[in-house]
């Protein structure tokens, strides 16, 4: 199992299934009860992609305790949730203030804006940007590989890189030759504070982003230069995940198709990418409508000259 997997079932037990079923032996947990154990989390107003985290952890404890003969059936068994789907929001920094963004994070500090210019481009995850080293870089392709993500939370230095968030998160993407040139410009940033600070700088980890001494950097670091770079920007509050929901849209509103952007960013199935990124943008929306109309005058416009030359011959 990987890690992350772990602490988010450790999470559950700890944080919802233990409180609830404290007093409850596991042979006198029944349908009904199980039942009013996930309305219960529906009352407390979580979201519904919360809840069937819970219930899968819980499920498949109960579909082991079968295995084991400690039940004859898993109580969770015709259990439904309850509650209706929300819409799911997507906030992004529109195309249009990306350079404003960008600016206001350079004068903030240059390694929040090389940061934050790479999850624009790339799409990465905050840790999965966070974990990226040298190794990951093949300049002479101009590729990224992303195999590791990083624990901010991580107590020790060995457990600060661990699995991406799913299997499909693994991947090699491509980048622009500007980015390649902006990654080559930090190499040389940071071979300057190697030779200035020896072995005070942190070698061994051979982060891409990093502090100026080569260790990772925090993520209340990272949130705070964020917002506060919004606010420089003149930009509305965003969650630091909208760079990687900007990264889609700015590949829609080229012209990528939804299999690629789903590549490009790791998702488990083209359905997520698709239900998350359709209807996101503005410029998406207009560019079809102008290409549907375009479309369609030229066969009404072909239409009307064919009749116009059978009625001019008539």
């Amino acid at each position: 199992m990987r890690s992350n997997t772990l602490k988010i079932h450790l999470n559950n037990i700890n944080k919802h299934i233990e409180p609830y079923f404290k007093k409850i032996m596991l042979q006198e947990l029944k349908p009904d009860m199980y039942q009013a154990f996930l309305d219960h989390l529906i009352k407390k107003d979580l979201s519904r992609r919360t809840v069937e985290i819970v219930n899968s952890t819980l499920y498949s404890a109960l579909e082991q305790a079968v295995i084991q003969g400690k039940l004859e059936r898993n109580p969770a068994k015709g259990t439904i949730i309850k509650a209706k789907p929300k819409k799911r929001e997507v906030k992004f920094i529109d195309s249009d203030d990306i350079p404003r963004f960008l600016q206001a994070a350079h004068s903030y500090g240059y390694i929040y804006w090389i940061y934050f210019r790479l999850m624009i481009e790339t799409g990465m995850r905050k840790g999965e940007a966070a974990a990226l080293k040298w190794d990951d870089i093949n300049f002479k392709d101009k590729r990224i590989r992303i195999d590791e993500t990083l624990d901010f939370t991580a107590k020790e230095e060995e457990d600060l890189f661990g699995d991406t968030k799913t299997l499909r998160s693994e991947r090699t993407i491509k980048i622009s030759n500007g980015l390649v040139n902006d990654l080559k410009f930090q190499a040389s940033w940071q071979n300057q504070n190697k030779l200035n600070l020896g072995d005070f700088y942190k070698h061994n980890l051979n982060l891409v982003l990093c502090r100026v001494d080569g260790n990772f950097m925090p993520k209340s670091s990272l949130f705070n230069a964020f917002e506060r770079i919004l606010i420089k920007a003149e930009l509305s509050s965003l969650p630091i995940h909208s760079l990687r929901h900007t990264c889609a849209v700015l590949m829609l509103e080229a012209g990528a198709d939804m299999k690629y952007v789903q590549e490009q960013l790791g998702h488990g199935s083209i359905q997520i990418t698709s239900d998350v990124y359709s209807h996101i943008s503005k410029k998406l929306e207009k560019r079809n409508t102008d290409k549907i109309e375009e479309y369609t005058e030229s066969i009404f416009n072909s239409q009307n000259k064919k009749q116009g030359d059978v009625w001019g011959t008539t």
